[in-house]
């Protein structure tokens, strides 16, 4: 076990949660102040492309093209690569009547941009074709829809909807393993996890707070430990070198 894990409030059993004896109230009031430190430091800095997108227009089509195009891309592009599609065509029916190459050079230079935009168009045709031109409100019918993965129909649901989900990307599965929160090997896991044990006023906001917090503070490689809020409650589970 990790030499810092006495600074948690539960073991690391094997499995998916790290949950231990430690009794619910208990696991509640972790919950509750990691949250609260969370969210006081991300008030201090803009949120993610995606949630920006999402209370500038309240329109889930955005943030489903707008989710595709951040995957792995940084906000600031992302953010520019949308206001440029997004001014060519904003629905369903007009994104589909636009052929590929429109699509691909308008959000360029997102990373694979050209798969992106293939699948932008698909989505927008199947989108017209078999759901009268909405977007479908069931994380079933999302996952049908071609390159959407849980990350993205989850993040559709919160973001777009104002439904309940748990939007899990690297930066979520990092982190609450990091802490040591969670026991999981991959984002899937993780989401399944937190739907268990995560209150769910928390639901939709764990992911847009530990995207800021991973993006500046928890980083993959080398996080900056000595600046960090909830280092006190942090078991820095497979972290070797740190700032």
């Amino acid at each position: 076990m990790n030499r810092d894990a006495s600074r948690l409030d539960a073991t690391r059993p094997e499995g998916r949660l790290a949950r231990g004896p430690t009794p619910a109230g208990r696991q509640r009031e972790v919950w509750d102040r990691l949250m609260a430190l969370l969210r006081d430091d991300c008030l201090q800095f803009d949120p993610p492309a995606v949630t920006r997108e999402a209370e500038s227009h309240h329109d889930p089509f955005r943030v489903l093209v707008a989710t595709i195009i951040s995957l792995r891309t940084k906000d600031e592009v992302t953010e520019r690569a949308a206001s440029r599609l997004f001014a060519i065509a904003d629905t369903p029916q007009a994104m589909a009547s636009l052929d590929e190459t429109t699509i691909a050079m308008a959000i360029r230079p997102a990373n694979f941009y050209p798969t992106k935009a293939r699948r932008i168009h698909e989505i927008a045709g199947i989108l017209v074709r078999h759901h009268h031109g909405q977007v479908p409100q069931d994380i079933e019918a999302l996952l049908a829809l071609p390159g959407v993965g849980r990350k993205t129909a989850n993040l559709v649901l919160t973001e777009g909807f104002d439904l309940p989900g748990v939007c899990v990307d690297t930066h979520v599965h990092r982190i609450l393993n990091r802490i040591g929160l969670v026991c999981t090997r991959t984002p899937t896991e993780t989401e399944f996890a937190l739907r268990e044990v995560l209150p769910p006023e928390y639901w939709k906001p764990i992911n847009t707070y530990l995207v800021s917090f991973g993006q500046r503070v928890c980083k993959p490689v080398s996080p900056h430990c000595s600046r960090c809020p909830i280092s006190p409650m942090c078991a820095r589970v497979g972290v070797g070198r740190f700032r």
